[in-house]
């Protein structure tokens, strides 16, 4: 059965709007206690939030339906979502629910779900919860916001854990970081002059509108232009709540999700710390990493988008590293979720022992050219059920004969079908996106 509310990242969607009302919101609330409270008395929640304007109300909100439902409630205040995974992991909670909707405009908010293991939960959960939460609402209890107290002090606790796993100082390094205006933007450079850099930081600023406003991870002039303009070795820019990381080298040339992976699995196997000389990243990988991974003697397993389905994998093959091109990385060692600073500090780690740049680190990166069209979409459908979709799908695939790929699969968070090509010719992977995004807007196109 399909899901109502949860998508691939938590629920999320325009603040203020289903699902993302105050019933809903408190319905949210309501149903996590009830759960929690089938198995421990008293049960106890952490809650996080990002920078944007909305995620204090909605706290409140999801505070009060929990309390109604007799559980405690502890509030971290503003802080990064693998920093909430981490709290809770290690404190007393039944579960953390981080208040963001990582790397969306201001206008939109999310409420992701950890289990008291740190890792989020499994669509299986996600269903059960979903049921509870649309009985709650339709039942029509008046929401009633909670009081919230930054509890001070839970944020070092996550800044001295990242710290403690650093294995080399950055002294003498001149780093530039971009905070998206989000949740790193006081963790994020406090960590890294902890470390010894000399760090620059830009849009670090949060206002509660500017979050992810033309900066961060996926705004990225922000940052080439602070690195060119300092003279940084080394730039990293984050998303709204801290879950992914881009980086720039000094050359101002960018570095994404899958040249991290590279970097990363080539450092882990010189080490001997790759077990089965396996990465996990999704069907969104470029096809030049898992050729470079493949010269490197690495196989590659490809999952649905979204970290949580990197991460099973990961857990299922005992694999140490996986994540996706847009910058979440995950080193299971050291984490359960994504985590921006965390995949900072061990690239940063590895160009130091290398005694190189990011750029110099994957060189041998052959990335090949790779469209991807949005379409908005009035119903997200299967292909069999849009014959004309999957014939120009077909016919795509014939005509590449191996040497491309195609993937079109609906966003998990928005009214979207997301249209990817990629193959070895420009031309050819513009022209076969362009067809068949086309044919689903003719077939389903808002």
């Amino acid at each position: 059965m399909a899901k109502q509310l949860f998508g691939t990242d938590g629920i999320r969607g325009a603040a203020g709007e289903y699902p993302l009302d105050p019933a809903t919101i408190y319905a949210v609330g309501e149903a996590l206690a009830e759960q929690a409270a089938a198995a421990a008395a008293s049960p106890e929640f952490l809650i996080g939030a990002d920078t944007r304007e909305s995620s204090q109300w909605i706290a409140e909100l999801m505070a009060g339906g929990l309390a109604g439902r007799g559980a405690r409630v502890r509030y971290a205040g503003v802080i990064t979502t693998p920093g909430l995974a981490y709290l809770t992991r290690v404190g007393p909670f039944v579960a953390g629910v981080m208040i963001s909707a990582s790397h969306n405009p201001y206008q939109d908010n999310g409420i992701k779900v950890f289990g008291h293991n740190g890792f989020k939960l499994p669509d299986e959960a996600e269903r059960a919860i979903e049921w509870e939460i649309l009985r709650l609402r339709e039942a029509g209890a008046a929401p009633r916001p909670g009081r919230l107290t930054v509890d001070a002090g839970m944020d070092q606790l996550y800044l001295d854990y990242l710290a403690s796993t650093a294995a080399v100082r950055f002294d003498g390094m001149k780093l530039a970081l971009d905070c998206g205006n989000g949740a790193a933007y006081a963790l994020g450079p406090a960590l890294f002059r902890r470390l010894g850099a000399h760090v620059s930081v830009v849009c670090a600023e949060p206002n509660g509108r500017n979050i992810n406003l033309n900066c961060g991870a996926l705004h990225l002039e922000t940052l080439r232009r602070a690195v060119l303009a300092t003279g940084s070795d080394l730039g990293v820019a984050f998303d709204g709540d801290a879950d992914r990381a881009i980086f720039v080298a000094g050359s101002g040339k960018i570095v994404d999700g899958d040249a991290v992976l590279l970097a990363c699995a080539r450092a882990l196997q010189a080490a001997g710390k790759l077990p089965g000389n396996l990465v996990v990243s999704t069907v969104m990988a470029n096809l030049g990493l898992e050729k470079a991974l493949e010269r490197a003697g690495i196989g590659m397993v490809r999952t649905p988008v979204g970290d949580k389905y990197v991460l099973e994998e990961m857990e299922l093959l005992g694999a140490p590293l996986g994540g996706e091109q847009s910058g979440h990385i995950i080193f299971r060692e050291y984490s359960t979720t994504g985590d921006g600073m965390l995949t900072a500090l061990r690239l940063f780690e590895i160009a130091r022992r290398a005694g190189v740049g990011l750029e110099e680190l994957t060189a041998d990166l052959e990335v090949f050219p790779q469209r991807l069209i949005n379409v908005r979409v009035r119903e997200k459908k299967g292909l069999e059920e849009a014959p004309a979709i999957a014939a120009e799908i077909r016919r795509v695939e014939e005509a590449f004969a191996g040497a491309g790929r195609v993937l079109v699969r609906f966003s998990g968070t928005e009214p979207l079908a997301r249209v990817m090509v990629e193959g070895p010719d420009l031309e050819r992977v513009e022209r076969f996106s362009h067809s068949i995004a086309e044919a689903i807007r003719r077939e389903m196109g808002a």
